[in-house]
């Protein structure tokens, strides 16, 4: 016997909300960096500063990554088929792994324009990259407000959101790499400090790259403490056993849960809202949402796997 058991407070009318919410921060996001790329890329030409190319083609590679995430986020709304039975809610992992390995990408390229600053330092014109970078780091930042709170619950707007606060953080390393040059006239500052940022991206991005992957192969959700599950599972009265309890990511923020249920009496089975208190309880301490339960009579864990 089995039931499969979901708690769907979060999503419907409430899910499309959410959606149009993160949709508009979308909007805002790209309008804003694609517009100061073009200024950035422009000044980059006319004061000959690699600095302000690098950065903005790390920008412009932003654009190209909230344009990406936006477009797993509308996709992961979509209605199943009899193809995709779960829909398209796994393109918002393929989207979060894929902007990490952007930035990655992207801290690639910094780095080489970098070194090559610091072996071969030009003139440039300080008081121009300090204000166009200033006006990046207004940009970023603001941009990266939009997501912040969304990005504690989702690895896909996450990934935006990184990609924006790095940006900030990029901007700023510019306008402090210029404003020592024009104080000391160290040229070779301007390489300096975009290898110090090219450290703090890979050392940001990791984490990301590294849960994104787990998605990908089906691991347990790292909010998830699959032996507090367990245990939760384990004390349902009636149930003596648990076991091929199985736990992963849907989506960059929903999760399911299969397990099997011992249950002698099997006294689950003869009250059904039992499930729904289940899976309620699941989505509520847990973040679980979609929850699939089969009870058994009997089972031998002491001869069987019972993991």
């Amino acid at each position: 016997m089995s039931s499969h058991t979901h708690s769907h407070d979060h999503h419907g009318h409430e899910h499309n909300v959410g959606f149009r919410n993160i949709s508009a921060s979308f909007v805002i996001a790209v309008v804003a960096n694609l517009g100061f790329t073009a200024i950035e890329a422009f000044y980059a030409f006319i004061t000959d500063s690699a600095s302000l190319l690098a950065d903005a083609g790390h920008n412009l590679s932003d654009v190209l990554g909230l344009l990406l995430a936006w477009g797993a986020a509308h996709l992961a709304t979509r209605s199943t088929s009899s193809l995709y039975s779960y829909g398209y809610r796994r393109t918002t992992i393929l989207a979060a792994i894929t902007n990490a390995l952007v930035l990655i990408f992207a801290a690639a390229f910094i780095a080489f324009e970098s070194i090559d600053k610091i072996l071969n330092p030009t003139e440039v014109s300080e008081i121009v990259i300090m204000i166009v970078a200033g006006i990046g780091i207004a940009v970023n930042a603001g941009c990266a407000m939009l997501f912040r709170a969304s990005s504690k619950h989702d690895l896909n707007v996450k990934g935006a959101y990184l990609h924006l606060a790095y940006d900030a953080l990029i901007s700023a390393g510019v306008v402090v790499a210029a404003a020592a040059m024009y104080f000391t006239g160290w040229l070779w500052l301007d390489g300096a400090v975009g290898l110090l940022v090219v450290v703090v991206i890979i050392w940001g991005t990791w984490g990301l790259l590294m849960d994104s992957v787990n998605m990908i192969l089906d691991a347990v959700p790292q909010h998830i403490d699959r032996e507090a599950v367990h245990n939760y599972l384990l004390e349902i009265d009636g149930v003596s056993e648990v076991h091929d309890l199985h736990i992963w990511a849907l989506s960059t923020n929903e999760s399911c849960l299969t397990a099997h249920l011992v249950m002698p009496e099997n006294t689950l089975w003869d009250a059904e809202s039992g499930y729904g208190d289940i899976g309620k309880a699941l989505d509520d301490d847990f973040r679980i949402q979609h929850v699939t339960l089969q009870i058994e009579k009997d089972f031998d864990c002491a001869t069987q796997d019972c993991d």
